[in-house]
C-alpha cells in the first residue's frame, strides 16, 4: 500500500534530508567514536504514488536513507509507523532490500518513540541521531520534541503552520476548549500566552451601551506562527536553521520545514542545503 504523493513540495523535502543524511555521515564517518541512527517518525509504507493507480511512484524518504552507502551507513535505523499496513510494507521490504542493514520498524506512536529515543540516548551516550519527524497535522506534542535537551540529535521537522497552528487560530478568537488544548499540547504553552501572540483586544461598547471586548487575530499569522515554534525549539536545541515554505498550489504556506540542532557546523550544512537549492 503506497501513500499519496503531495506535490513537488514532498519531492523537495525528501531531497533535502537525503542531502543532509549524505552531509552528515561524511563528517560522522570523521569521528568512528561515535555510532550513527537515523529515526524517522512518520516513516510510511517506503513508496509514495503519484496517482491513484500506484503505477507512478516515488521512493519514499525510508527508502532513500537506507540506498545511502558511501561513506558509510547510519549504524541502525529505527523506522516508527502507526499505520499497521505501511508497517507491514516498509518492514517486507527492508527484509527484501536491505536485509545487512540494522534496522527496526515498529507500529506505535510517535510521541511515544521519542519519549523512547531519549531514555536510550541517556544511557548510550556514544549515539548520534539523525531524526526526520513529518507528522501528520498536530500529532507531536511538544513534550515530546522537549525530551531531546540536551542530546546529541539534528532534528528535522515540519511544522504544520499553514494547515495546522493557522486553521485553529480563528479569525474571531473564538477558539473552543479543545482545539485550545490541541494548541496547548503542540506549542507548549498555555491559551492565555496564545491569545498575547496572535490576537489584538478591543474594547467597546455595543449598540445599547455595554462594554465588550473584541478580538482580532494579528496580521502575518503564519509568520508568527513560525517565529514561535522557532522560538521553542531554541528552548530545547542550540540552533534552529532557517526554513524551507512549502505552499499550496494558490501560493498559500502549509509547512515550515527546519533543523534543530546543538551543534554550530550542522547549522551551516543545513542552511547551506536549504538556502540555494530549494528556496520558494
Amino acid at each position: 500500500m503506497n501513500q499519496q504523493f503531495g506535490g513537488d513540495w514532498t519531492q523537495q523535502k525528501i531531497e533535502i534530508v537525503v542531502s543532509y543524511a549524505r552531509a552528515y555521515l561524511t563528517i560522522m564517518n570523521k569521528y568512528p567514536q561515535f555510532r550513527t541512527l537515523y529515526f524517522d517518525g512518520f516513516a510510511g509504507s517506503g513508496s509514495i504514488s503519484k496517482e491513484e493507480s500506484e503505477i507512478d511512484t516515488v521512493k519514499g524518504t525510508a527508502i532513500r536513507i537506507l540506498e545511502i552507502d558511501s561513506p558509510k551507513t547510519f549504524d541502525m535505523y529505527y523506522f516508527v509507523e502507526k499505520n499497521g499496513a505501511y508497517k507491514k510494507d516498509l518492514e517486507a521490504t527492508i527484509k527484501s532490500d536491505f536485509s545487512i542493514r540494522n534496522a527496526f520498524v515498529v507500529n506505535e506512536d510517535c510521541n511515544k518513540k521519542l519519549i523512547d529515543l531519549a531514555k536510550f540516548l541517556k544511557k548510550e551516550r556514544d549515539f548520534r541521531v539523525l531524526a526526520f519527524i513529518d507528522p501528520y497535522g498536530m500529532v507531536v506534542k511538544w513534550s515530546s520534541i522537549q525530551a531531546l535537551s540536551g542530546l546529541g540529535v539534528d532534528l528535522w521537522i515540519l511544522v504544520p503552520t499553514g494547515i495546522g497552528v493557522g486553521r485553529l487560530l480563528k479569525n474571531d478568537g473564538n477558539i473552543s476548549d479543545g482545539w485550545y488544548s490541541k494548541l496547548e499540547d503542540f506549542l507548549g504553552i498555555k491559551r492565555g500566552e496564545i491569545k498575547e501572540r496572535f490576537y489584538k483586544e478591543v474594547s467597546m461598547q455595543d449598540l445599547f451601551g455595554a462594554d465588550i471586548t473584541l478580538h482580532y487575530k494579528e496580521s502575518n499569522s503564519i509568520q508568527k506562527i513560525h517565529a514561535l515554534y522557532k522560538e521553542r525549539l531554541s528552548t530545547v536545541f542550540r540552533f534552529v536553521s532557517d526554513a524551507f515554505v512549502l505552499r499550496n498550489s494558490q501560493n498559500s504556506i502549509m509547512y515550515h520545514f527546519v533543523m534543530a540542532t546543538n551543534n554550530e557546523a550542522a547549522l551551516k550544512i543545513a542552511n547551506h542545503i536549504v538556502k540555494p537549492k530549494y528556496k520558494l
